[in-house]
């Protein structure tokens, strides 16, 4: 229990689950709450940097409340840091997900309408009803039908996911269409075809999936990793991740960057 990126305690407060395990003033079920801007820095500190980001819908466990900050535990993969609180409001149960690179959030259902929010690749969002080519949110705000899919049907392939975020700057830490790194592309990937991802690059390689023998041909799909980097298949040749080489998701034969970065250390298989 010493990955403070994965143990949702602070000294001050901790995870009621967590009893007996930590050492902290008090322990709390948590609060369900639901990020509420279009994407959120999830920091080491307060103030402190940048380790990942959440996108607008997603839900997190807030544990403690304090000069403007919010402890939080992330669901989609139970990354633990410190969010803006008024980045946050209370928990929604999504029922979709956006499904394009990006999309909008109107206020009435009318692309000639201003938007009053703007969405990244795997925003989440409840439908309450439909207006002709717009569904409706609990919020009473409209997105064009075209962009979502139900949250209960994920893509059939993650490298399909992960191209749609070709050209996407990079972005330390980044999680959304406005900037990704490596591993934020993987798990944006894996996360849309409905399989678990931890969220940093260290935490794919040991657990992203199923280890592969490094003489097996590669598949489309397929993850490779080298120390601080990963990179998914997207057929036996190809790969596809957000790298500071071409500050963007870019494509690369894996020969080529083979020569560039070095040899891969590991490669798994999701699944």
């Amino acid at each position: 229990m010493t990955d403070r990126r994965l143990v949702p305690a602070n000294g001050r407060v901790a995870a009621a689950r967590l009893i007996g395990q930590v050492v902290a003033d008090r322990f709390s079920e948590g609060t369900a709450q639901t990020v509420a801007v279009p994407v959120a820095d999830l920091l080491a500190a307060p103030d402190g940097a940048r380790d990942r980001q959440l996108v607008y819908g997603e839900g997190i466990i807030t544990y403690d409340t304090r000069d403007g900050w919010a402890f939080v535990e992330a669901r989609r993969d139970g990354y633990v840091g410190y969010v803006a609180a008024s980045a946050l409001r209370d928990h929604v149960q999504a029922t979709h997900a956006v499904s394009v690179p990006a999309s909008h959030l109107y206020p009435a259902p009318d692309i000639k309408r201003t938007e009053a929010l703007r969405l990244s690749f795997g925003s989440r969002v409840r439908i309450v009803s439909a207006a002709g080519n717009f569904f409706e949110t609990e919020q009473g705000l409209f997105l064009p039908k075209p962009h979502v899919r139900p949250a209960n049907r994920p893509f059939a392939d993650p490298a399909t996911a992960a191209q749609l975020l070709f050209g996407v700057p990079y972005l330390w830490g980044g999680n959304s269409v406005w900037g990704i790194d490596c591993s934020g592309l993987v798990q944006a990937a894996l996360l849309a075809a409905g399989f678990a991802c931890p969220g940093d690059s260290d935490l794919q390689a040991a657990g992203a999936g199923q280890p592969l023998d490094p003489s097996a041909p590669m598949q489309r799909g397929d993850l490779v990793f080298w120390p601080g980097h990963v990179a998914m298949a997207v057929d036996g040749d190809t790969l596809i991740h957000a790298n500071a080489h071409h500050m963007a998701v870019a494509y690369e034969p894996l020969a080529a960057a083979t020569a560039r970065i070095g040899t891969p250390t590991t490669r798994r298989r999701p699944g």
